[in-house]
C-alpha cells in the first residue's frame, strides 16, 4: 500500500507517467523558459555595460561621445527584451498546459485504482480524505511540474552569468563560482530548518479541517434543525487555527528567506565590485550579471522551501499510484444458488432476512454486494463468499441500500449508474415498476430534474423508489432491498409491493429483502433469522478450532 518518496527527491518516474504529462511540451517549456532567463540575464548585463560606456565617452568629451555607437546596444536591448517576453509567455502557456492536463488525467487515473479496491479489505478512506489526495496532494504535483522549467533554467542562468562575469576577471569568476555552489546548499538547510515541521503541520491540519467538514456538512440538515450550527463552528474552530499558525510559520519562513536572498546577493555584488580587475563597463557588466544569478538562484532556492509542503502530499500520491488498479473483465451474470448459513437457495428464490434492529441483516446484504467483510456463512453456488472477486459479486447482486446515496446530476445520471447502455425506454420502465414514473412526469424537466446528493428536488420516499429503478435497471439475477417502503404511504407502498410482484414473476430475479413493515414481506416465500446465520457462522469456527 505504501510508497515513499526520499525527503527533497523527485517524484517517482511512473508518477510522472500516470500524470500523463508531454515530455515534449515539458522540454520545450524548459528550453523556453532558458531562453528568457538568458536574455533577461543579457538585458540586464548590456544595459549595465551601454550606461557605463555611454557615461565614460560622453566624459572623454566631444569627439568620443559622437563616435560613441548606441545604435547596436540599442537594438541588442530590444531585442532581448522581445525573446525575453515571448520565452517567458512560451513558457507560462506550455508549462501550464502540461501540468493541467496531466494532473487532470492523474486524478481520474487516482480515482479509477481507489473505486477499484476491494471494498471487503482495502483500507476505510473516509470522502474527505480522498478529497484531499485528489485535491490538494494532486495540486501540490501540478506546482511541482510548473515550477520544472523554472529550475532547469536557473542553472542555465547560473552558468551564463558566470560567463559574462569572466570579463570581470578571474577572481571574480572563482568567488562567484562558489557563492553560486554555496546558495542552493545553504538555502535548501535554511528551508529544512525553517519549513519542515510548519509544512507537515499545515498539511495535517488542512487534512484533519476538510475531512470534519465533510463529516459535519454530511449532517447538515440536522445541524441546521436543531440549532447545532454555533456548536459545528467552534468545533472546526481549533483545527482551523492550528492551520492558521501553520501557514503564518510558513510566510514568516518565506519572507525570512527572502530577506536572507538580498544581504546574499548584495554582499555577493559587493565581492564582485572589489574583486573585478578590468575596465569599468566590463565590472558593471559583472555586477549586474551577478545580480541576475543571484536572483536565478533564489527562484531555485524558493522552490526549495515549497518543496518541505509537496513531500508528504507527493508521498500519499505514490502511495494510491501504487495501487492495483487494474481493469477486470466483466463476469457473465449466470443465476445461481445462495446458501445462507445451512440453508440453500435456487436461483430466483424470495428470502426475506428477519430479526431485531442491530441483529446483522444489512450487513449481509452489504456483504453480498462486497462492500463489507461477512459476518456468517455465505456461499454463491458452491463457491464461499470470501473467496469472490468484487466483480464477480456485482454481477449478480443488484442493492437499493437503505439510505439510498445520490449522485448529484439529474435522474437520468443516476439511472444510467446501473449498467452501460441504459435508454430513456429503460429508465421509464424502471421508473414506472419502482412506482415514480407520474411523479418524474410530472416535472417540467423530466429525466433532467436535479438531484444532489441529499436527493434535492425529491423526498425520502421518492429518493428511496429511484435507488429502486436503479436497482431494477442492473438486471442482475438478485435484487437485494433494504427497507424499500420506508418513508411510503399505505397507499404506495401497496402498489409498490405489487408492481414488484409482477416484476419478479416476469424476469425470475431472486430476492433478497430486509423491511421492518409488514406489506413488503408478502413479497418472499422464505424466512431466514439473522441470528441463525451468526450461530452457524459460530459452529463453523468452532469446528475448525
Amino acid at each position: 500500500m505504501s510508497a515513499h518518496l526520499p525527503n527533497g527527491a523527485e517524484p517517482r518516474p511512473d508518477l510522472l507517467a500516470a500524470a500523463g504529462l508531454a515530455r515534449r511540451q515539458l522540454f520545450l517549456a524548459s528550453l523556453c523558459s532558458s531562453f528568457a532567463a538568458i536574455a533577461a540575464i543579457g538585458l540586464l548585463a548590456v544595459s549595465g555595460w551601454f550606461l557605463t560606456s555611454a557615461a565614460l565617452a560622453g566624459s572623454a568629451g566631444l569627439a568620443a561621445a559622437a563616435a560613441f555607437n548606441y545604435l547596436v546596444p540599442s537594438a541588442a536591448i530590444r531585442l532581448l527584451a522581445i525573446v525575453r517576453t515571448l520565452s517567458r509567455y512560451g513558457e507560462r502557456l506550455l508549462s501550464h498546459k502540461v501540468a493541467l492536463e496531466g494532473m487532470a488525467q492523474l486524478r481520474g487515473s487516482l480515482f479509477d485504482k481507489l473505486a477499484a479496491q476491494d471494498s471487503r479489505h482495502a483500507p476505510d478512506t473516509s470522502p474527505g480524505e480522498a478529497s484531499t489526495r485528489l485535491i490538494d496532494d494532486v495540486e501540490a504535483l501540478e506546482d511541482l511540474v510548473i515550477r520544472q522549467p523554472a529550475r532547469q533554467a536557473a542553472i542555465v542562468s547560473a552558468l551564463v552569468s558566470l560567463a559574462l562575469v569572466a570579463f570581470g576577471g578571474w577572481r571574480a569568476l572563482v568567488f562567484l563560482s562558489v557563492v553560486m555552489a554555496a546558495l542552493p546548499v545553504l538555502f535548501r538547510r535554511i528551508s529544512e530548518r525553517l519549513t519542515r515541521g510548519p509544512a507537515e503541520e499545515a498539511a495535517a491540519a488542512l487534512g484533519h479541517l476538510r475531512i470534519r467538514y465533510v463529516e459535519l456538512a454530511g449532517c447538515r440538515a440536522e445541524i441546521a434543525a436543531y440549532g447545532l450550527t454555533d456548536e459545528a463552528l467552534v468545533e472546526l474552530e481549533p483545527i482551523a487555527l492550528r492551520l492558521d499558525k501553520a501557514r503564518a510559520d510558513l510566510f514568516r519562513a518565506e519572507a525570512l528567506q527572502g530577506a536572507l536572498l538580498s544581504v546574499y546577493g548584495g554582499a555577493a555584488v559587493a565581492g564582485i565590485l572589489l574583486l573585478a580587475r578590468e575596465s569599468a563597463p566590463m565590472v558593471a557588466l559583472a555586477m549586474l550579471a551577478t545580480v541576475s544569478a543571484v536572483e536565478a538562484m533564489g527562484g531555485l532556492s524558493r522552490s526549495l522551501l515549497r518543496r518541505a509542503s509537496l513531500d508528504a502530499g507527493l508521498r500519499r500520491i505514490a502511495a494510491l499510484n501504487a495501487l492495483d488498479g487494474c481493469l477486470h473483465e466483466p463476469v457473465i451474470a449466470a443465476p445461481s444458488s445462495l446458501t445462507l448459513g445451512t440453508r440453500r437457495f435456487s436461483a430466483g428464490a424470495r428470502v426475506a432476512l428477519t430479526g431485531p434492529s442491530g441483529s446483522g441483516k444489512t450487513r449481509i446484504l452489504l456483504s453480498l454486494a462486497g462492500m463489507q467483510p461477512s459476518s456468517a456463512p455465505l456461499r454463491i453456488g458452491e463457491a464461499p463468499l470470501e473467496g469472490l472477486s468484487p466483480e464477480h459479486l456485482k454481477s449478480r447482486f443488484a442493492l437499493s441500500p437503505q439510505d439510498a446515496p445520490m449522485l448529484i446530476g439529474t435522474v437520468a445520471d443516476n439511472l444510467r449508474l446501473a449498467r452501460p447502455g441504459v435508454t430513456e425506454s429503460d429508465m421509464w420502465a424502471a421508473l414506472k415498476v419502482a412506482q415514480l414514473d407520474r411523479r418524474i412526469a410530472r416535472s417540467e424537466a423530466g429525466l433532467d430534474t436535479p438531484v444532489d446528493e441529499g436527493g434535492g428536488l425529491l423526498s425520502g420516499g421518492e429518493r428511496k423508489r429511484l435507488s429502486i429503478a436503479r436497482a431494477l435497471l442492473a438486471g442482475r439475477p438478485w435484487l437485494m432491498l433494504d427497507e424499500p417502503s420506508e418513508g411510503l404511504d399505505a397507499a404506495t407502498e401497496a402498489a409498490l409491493v405489487e408492481s414488484l410482484r409482477g416484476w419478479l414473476d416476469r424476469t425470475g430475479t431472486g430476492l433478497i429483502l430486509v423491511s421492518h413493515r409488514k406489506a413488503p414481506l408478502a413479497l418472499c416465500e422464505e424466512e431466514v433469522e439473522v441470528a441463525g446465520l451468526s450461530q452457524a457462522s459460530s459452529h463453523v469456527a468452532n469446528a475448525g478450532t
